[in-house]
């Protein structure tokens, strides 16, 4: 499938960028919605009578739209702010508010931090408690039924993971969130991983929340919360007094950032115009060579799923007798972007036994990247496994 390296000015500095789980480079019709957002005279505030008051509020519900036709979704139960772990803060300050001591929430080892430690914290704060189902470290698969069997008459709230930030996985959800729907239990997906590779469609799956990060499917620094909407509602949401009690809003804490929306809803339509089916085959066209070809170095070591299947184009890895920051740093002088660490998978390193090792060696594939880049990744990693 032909390249759309064109489309991103920031992939054009010679660099190999696989750095883009932490944060993709921005489309260039993103780019422009937002420079014009800024210098055309719309910048301004929403809730005024003047031309860029209205402007304003009709680019945010024209965003809320084109997002909610992404993502399957209704949009009146779709908020904006700047990032996944602060939208998913403030829903967990509002949810634990309603638990009481005894509830029970229900997470997984294999998740982002964002998407244990705000859970955690409600608990706390309310006397409950929280579970982590852990992984199956040599198949890097989160298996249903280890979630399952910690779901029970107590359980409030079960926190998923669309696909691993670190590995890749993307676990079968529908099962879990089927038993926990059946004790009443609410689910809530962290699809962050998940949502620039592959089609997201959340009437169909049946969750009750969910967060992404438009910033890493090629928009500028923004984050994305779903909820249904009367759960949006009747939640006891932290704000001040004169922001709107009614809507999405609700969870938009102070002024939107208007110029960022702009780009966010410029992103939805590119990614809707290529279609997300034809990205995920695009992908995997760089990234079976990429895998593959980690897998046949000898003292490399791929953490996670070695198929192509029930995963995001994501590899982690290891290279026997380099630490992950010397596989990096030699990366990098070869204009090669990964990163290294855990990735703020506390748990997920952990459970691997690789915390004290300083963690993997991450390399994800976005649109712009070619076969040349995998070929100059592959050498560089060769080259430091044969010393």
């Amino acid at each position: 499938m032909s390249s759309l390296r064109h489309r991103f000015p920031g992939a054009n500095d010679g660099w190999s960028r696989f750095d883009g789980p932490a944060g993709t480079q921005v489309v260039d019709t993103a780019i422009t919605a937002l420079t014009n957002w800024l210098s055309d005279g719309s910048n301004g505030c929403g809730g005024g009578d003047f031309a860029a008051a209205i402007k304003a509020d009709e680019l945010v519900e024209r965003t809320r739209a084109t997002v909610g036709q992404l993502l399957n979704a209704d949009p009146s139960g779709i908020a904006f702010g700047p990032n996944m772990t602060t939208l998913t803060f403030s829903l967990s300050r509002a949810i634990g508010a309603t638990l009481r001591p005894g509830d029970r929430i229900v997470g997984t080892r294999m998740d982002h931090d964002a998407n244990v430690t705000p859970w955690r914290l409600a608990a706390d704060q309310a006397g409950a408690e929280q579970v982590l189902a852990p992984f199956d470290p040599a198949s890097g698969t989160l298996p249903s039924e280890n979630v399952i069997e910690l779901i029970n008459e107590r359980t409030k709230w079960v926190t998923l993971p669309g696909a691993s930030n670190l590995l890749g996985t993307a676990p079968d959800l529908r099962p879990i969130i089927d038993a926990a729907h059946a004790v009443g239990a609410r689910v809530f997906v962290d699809a962050v991983a998940l949502a620039p590779h592959q089609a997201v469609d959340i009437t169909a799956l049946g969750c009750d929340a969910m967060v992404t990060s438009p910033y890493k499917w090629y928009a500028p620094h923004s984050g994305m919360l779903w909820m249904q909407p009367e759960l949006l509602q009747s939640l006891p949401v932290f704000k001040v007094r004169p922001s709107h009690n009614e809507g999405p809003s609700r969870f938009e804490t102070g002024m939107p950032n208007f110029e960022a929306l702009a780009g966010v809803e410029a992103a939805a339509r590119f990614l809707m115009e290529e279609g997300m089916d034809n990205i995920q085959e695009a992908e995997h066209e760089l990234f079976a060579p990429l895998l593959n070809g980690l897998l046949t170095i000898d003292g490399v070591t791929v953490w996670g799923v070695h198929g192509f299947e029930g995963r995001t184009p994501t590899a982690a890895f290891t290279v026997a007798g380099h630490t992950p920051s010397e596989v990096t740093r030699a990366l990098a002088a070869a204009e090669v972007a990964v990163w290294d660490g855990h990735n703020y998978a506390v748990e997920v390193v952990g459970q691997l036994g690789l915390a004290e090792t300083g963690g993997v060696v991450r390399a994800g594939i976005s649109r712009y990247l070619e076969p040349e880049d995998v070929s100059r990744l592959l050498t560089v990693v060769e080259e430091l496994a044969a010393h």
